[in-house]
């Protein structure tokens, strides 16, 4: 919300749009009713915003109207609803309504809660309108998940969300944060969850996405985000929809030649399990934005510098918010129930085994360990030479408080926690800190600790502070 502007209620943003003669268009959704055009029918006014609505629930008649499709509940789908009904409108009432009109078509496509089937409640949502009279469209799209339980609550949700979403595109667009922040009215985090977002078109040229979904994050819209090696947000249900997934947490600030030697290790151990396709495996880099040891969580521009450099060494990266590993498998086990693995050094069990690290947690680091392991879910433990040490730190020889060396002993020995062995051990008493802290003062011996095209990106594109000291 702009500043010093009022909130307003849902009802409120959409009568403000009917009141509006200059704002006209189509709204058609299929899936799970007519919600969005209810919304703007009940508060009255509604013939001076809506020029059609229609839901295509048929097959056939679907087709027809928008042309084949793979799968209906999908972007493509949802692009040739955007692409049709925008043309009508425009083509149909350009000469025929006043000249200073904007015109817009709104558009879904989900599955809902049905009688039939406990399915994962999904879908495409999308807006693409003028912003100035006669100017080229431009569209804001977001895939969502339904966290209601019943079919009645899921249509309200997306209600509430299409008149946001129209809203924010009309009074917002010039600042996307504020198009993202406002989606979450009236709705709160337990009911929608906007997994990916994308501003494009003319209008938004200069819009990072990646920025904008790191947004949904701030805005509790979403837990995390995903980007590809190419820098393209991804759908995480579509990334690991019945995959193995092989992820290791870590800061990567930067990436490290020992973070690259230990998922090295981890994806040949992983692919040793049954059920692991090493060519349908996911290798996952995951930064949380709530890091225990981290007292100041750093802006986006951060964040995004250290996915890029992670994208250098063909990784997939996943931002999230997630604290606790537990709650990370959690995320993971929506999508799959082929093998997760999960990848850590040695120097983690600081925080794994620190009991403070689970307060909140009813059953405190007892319940913490079993919802990590409860089926399927392999964590691999790295070793670590710190630069000062002699001794290697590996599994078997760690450090935990006395009171839980019983506990350590007991996922060791039932196979929870599996060692693994460094590829390159020379790597081991490399130190991200020490890094980090070498780039800041230019070009030097730091350059060997990472890989090349990292070393490479970092003092080509000045990343993460690099001789700023």
């Amino acid at each position: 919300m702009a500043a010093g502007e009022p909130e307003l209620s849902t009802d409120q943003k959409a009568l403000t749009i009917n009141l509006d003669k200059f704002k006209f268009g189509s709204i058609v959704e299929i899936g799970a009713g007519q919600e969005v055009a209810r919304r703007f029918f009940q508060v009255g006014a509604a013939a001076g915003t809506i020029a059609k609505t229609m839901s295509a629930y048929d097959m056939a008649v679907s087709d027809d109207i928008y042309g084949p499709v793979d799968r209906y509940v999908s972007r493509a789908r949802l692009m040739q609803m955007l692409d049709k009904e925008f043309s009508q409108v425009v083509n149909r009432l350009t000469d025929v309504r006043p000249r200073n009109s904007t015109f817009f078509a709104y558009a879904a496509t989900v599955t809902a809660r049905s009688f039939k089937q406990r399915n994962e409640c999904h879908g495409w949502v999308g807006i693409r309108a003028q912003f100035h009279p006669g100017a080229e469209p431009s569209d804001i799209v977001l895939h969502v998940r339904m966290l209601d339980q019943d079919n009645a609550q899921q249509a309200d949700a997306l209600g509430i969300l299409g008149v946001n979403l129209i809203y924010g595109a009309f009074f917002h667009h010039n600042w996307p944060e504020q198009v993202v922040a406002g989606l979450r009215d009236e709705l709160g985090s337990d009911r929608i969850e906007v997994d990916c977002i994308h501003f494009s078109g003319p209008y938004f040229e200069e819009v990072d996405n990646r920025h904008m979904n790191l947004q949904l994050i701030r805005s509790w819209l979403t837990r995390a985000v995903i980007f590809n090696p190419d820098g393209q947000v991804v759908v995480p249900g579509e990334l690991f929809y019945r995959k193995p997934v092989l992820v290791i947490r870590g800061l990567f600030k930067p990436v490290t030649r020992v973070n690259a030697d230990m998922m090295l290790s981890g994806q040949q151990h992983f692919r040793q399990l049954g059920g692991v396709d090493a060519d349908e495996t996911v290798s996952l880099a995951e930064i949380t934005m709530n890091a225990p040891a981290v007292e100041e969580v750093p802006d986006d521009a951060d964040f995004l510098a250290r996915a890029d450099l992670l994208a250098a060494l063909g990784y997939t990266v996943m931002i999230s918010d997630y604290v606790r590993f537990f709650r990370l498998r959690a995320y993971l086990r929506r999508y799959t129930q082929r093998p997760i693995g999960i990848v850590l050094s040695v120097r983690d069990f600081g925080t794994l085994f620190d009991e403070r690290y689970y307060e909140g947690v009813e059953g405190g680091i007892l319940e913490a360990f079993g919802k990590l392991f409860p089926d399927n879910t392999q964590v691999y433990v790295y070793p670590s030479r710190r630069p000062d040490e002699t001794e290697t730190t590996t599994l078997h020889n760690a450090r935990v408080p006395s009171h839980l060396r019983h506990l350590l002993a007991h996922l060791v020995e039932n196979g929870k926690l599996q060692a693994i062995d460094p590829c390159d051990d020379s790597c081991l008493d490399i130190d991200a800190g020490e890094v980090l802290a070498g780039l800041r003062a230019g070009r030097g011996t730091w350059e060997q600790a990472v890989p090349e095209p990292v070393a490479q990106a970092i003092i080509e594109r000045r990343l993460l502070g690099f001789d700023s000291a």
